[in-house]
């Protein structure tokens, strides 16, 4: 019987200190207990709610645990503006950029470090792609979170799933609120969802309110009134 190959943990070896996060929020916890189940995970709702940093945090966590196989972080999502901003130059990996932002921002938070992101990309610790150029891919030994997914259409939503590999799991992060698709057709992921809710032995849901707000007060209050006055949203 071969023995297994030792598991190479990229933040020790780069001098990388992950800061220690507690959950602010009921929900929150909630997202971090289901986590240990090792189930892949849902997360809904408002923006604000530290969704995508959670999801990001307990992931980095998860492979710098030499007990498990999971070796890279893997995000997608995809390329939908809010507006047409028109034509980008560059190759598809320097258009893709733009969309890499919050990311850099979340592990410069997290590891208190501004070139986090990128040490990590250039070691493949975390690898970003988006559903332009996800078929093909299997994605084995891997955590991918599927950030802003509700800006994907169902068949995107599926080509992602299907992707999965061996010693993977999958995070899914949206708000059905903040889709950019305009057309009826395009938005039509709830139906993922609804197939995912059945799939109850493999996926957790978390679904986060008004009250898991913790970007700010202002955002808070704006979100609430927002609701308020627009039930369902702009």
């Amino acid at each position: 019987m071969s023995k297994r190959k030792a598991k190479k943990l990229q933040l020790n070896d780069n001098n990388l200190v992950l800061q220690p996060i507690k959950p602010l929020t009921n929900n929150q916890g909630l997202f971090f207990n289901n986590y240990e189940s090792d189930k892949s995970q849902v997360l809904l709702g408002y923006p604000g709610t530290g969704k995508t940093f959670m999801a990001l945090y307990k992931a980095l966590e998860e492979i710098n645990n030499p007990k498990n196989d999971y070796r890279r972080v893997v995000i997608v999502r995809s390329a939908v503006p809010t507006r047409d901003v028109g034509f980008l130059p560059g190759t598809l990996e320097e258009k893709a950029e733009v969309y890499e932002l919050p990311y850099k921002s979340i592990c410069q938070e997290l590891f208190s470090r501004s070139d986090a992101y990128e040490i990590l990309k250039k070691h493949r610790t975390i690898e970003f792609i988006t559903t332009t150029v996800i078929r093909g891919i299997t994605l084995d030994n891997a955590i991918v979170i599927v950030d802003e997914f509700q800006n994907m259409t169902a068949h995107e939503a599926d080509s992602v799933i299907t992707r999965i590999g061996i010693d993977s799991k999958i995070v899914f992060c949206g708000d059905m609120l903040q889709r950019d698709l305009t057309k009826h057709n395009e938005r039509d992921v709830e139906t993922l969802v609804r197939v995912l809710q059945h799939m109850t032995d493999s996926f957790d849901f978390v679904y986060f309110n008004e009250d898991d707000i913790v970007r700010s007060d202002l955002v808070g209050a704006y979100i609430k009134m927002k609701h308020k006055i627009y039930p369902d949203g702009y």
